[in-house]
């Protein structure tokens, strides 16, 4: 694979190489967004829209990308996003981001129906793992996995609430895809026309949802998760003394609303434009929302960066912390935890460039 991670120059490097690698199914759950996917879209074009000014004649020599996060180091200002089924980008895609995020000493996004248990996830990354939580049903499942991350060490936990009915995603349900993964005639078609995958997986085995394996419950993926309400979080935050953040939030009265109800952080997030087509731009809430909440409060960022410049235009609109998602799982199917390694390495070097382009050197007065 480390030929083909020296093919990596950018994000959508990496996304044209995993598209040439993926069976059809795999690409287009990762990559698609809800409806005719115009949300995906306005929030690139949002992104776009943001300039850098440059600066001239400032000694920027020594440029410095860490940061601190709920009072933790960290070496870069983004992480890695909550992220289901990853193993589906390359076996073992979920210890690859672990042991980048231990290197780093950033967080790793544990994602409810991960594909690894999230013990063994926190443990890999050596405690660098946040885990993502979804309400769903009646909550009884929820609250045991609140537990569970409890017992296994993780200080952070975050509540994903902009999903209380599953999007719909076109490319995704003319495939077919479902979880728990299953293969019908259709998609073994498509696996036997992309075999250098297929192979891979059935070496390593089908990916399955593991935080649900060990406790010997199921888990629907379209069961509603539409019962969550203000008392849901305030059980989740009476029985949680860690850190406690919501991710899912561009209205500025519910980011004020979750404020006064002891929440310690918010990720404005659209979920990548996978839920609701007509949702507006994160990034321009942001600055919204960073206004009404203040300036100490941690307010956190995902939906749509694709670069280190776009890391450095969600700063200056007010996060504190950003997160990558399937620019990372597709840098994993196109070149494995080598593409993994080169994509962060891109992404840091793109920060570095723009930092020195506007003449700034140091971003630890931003969180």
């Amino acid at each position: 694979m480390l030929n083909a991670a020296a093919h990596i120059h950018s994000a959508n490097d990496a996304r044209r190489l995993a598209k040439r690698r993926l069976p059809w199914m795999v690409f287009d759950y990762i990559d698609g967004a809800a409806g005719a996917e115009v949300g995906a879209k306005r929030n690139r074009a949002a992104l776009d829209a943001i300039t850098l000014e440059p600066r001239i004649l400032r000694d920027v020599s020594h440029r410095n990308l860490d940061t601190s996060i709920f009072g933790t180091s960290a070496q870069r200002p983004f992480g890695i996003a909550p992220m289901g089924m990853c193993n589906l980008s390359g076996p073992g895609a979920d210890m690859m981001l672990a042991r980048l995020a231990a290197h780093y000493q950033v967080p790793h996004g544990v994602s409810t129906v991960a594909s690894t248990p999230l013990e063994k996830i926190i443990e890999t990354a050596e405690g660098h793992a946040w885990f993502q939580l979804y309400f769903s049903g009646d909550g009884q499942g929820t609250f045991k996995l609140v537990e569970r991350a409890r017992a296994a060490g993780y200080e952070t936990l975050v509540l994903t609430v902009d999903v209380p009915e599953v999007g719909r995603r076109p490319r995704e349900l003319r495939h077919g895809f479902k979880m728990p993964f299953t293969i019908g005639p259709r998609q073994f078609i498509d696996f036997a026309l992309h075999p250098r995958w297929s192979l891979s997986q059935l070496a390593a085995g089908k990916p399955q949802m593991a935080n649900f394996e060990m406790d010997g419950c199921a888990f629907d993926r379209t069961e509603s998760r539409a019962r969550a309400n203000w008392d849901t979080l305030s059980r989740l935050r009476g029985m949680w003394s860690g850190n406690l953040v919501v991710k899912g939030v561009v209205n500025v009265e519910d980011a004020v609303a979750l404020k006064n109800a002891g929440v310690d952080g918010i990720q404005v997030s659209s979920h990548g434009s996978r839920q609701l087509e007509s949702a507006p731009a994160p990034i321009d809430r942001l600055p919204l929302i960073r206004t009404e909440v203040g300036n100490e409060f941690p307010l956190f960022y995902d939906s749509g960066l694709r670069s280190g410049e776009d890391v450095l235009k969600a700063m200056n609109a007010g996060a504190d912390f950003t997160f990558f998602g399937r620019t990372l799982q597709f840098a994993i199917a196109a070149a494995g935890e080598a593409g993994l390694n080169k994509i962060w390495d891109v992404l840091s070097e793109e920060l570095s460039s723009a930092m020195a382009q506007t003449g700034v050197t140091n971003l630890s007065g931003k969180s």
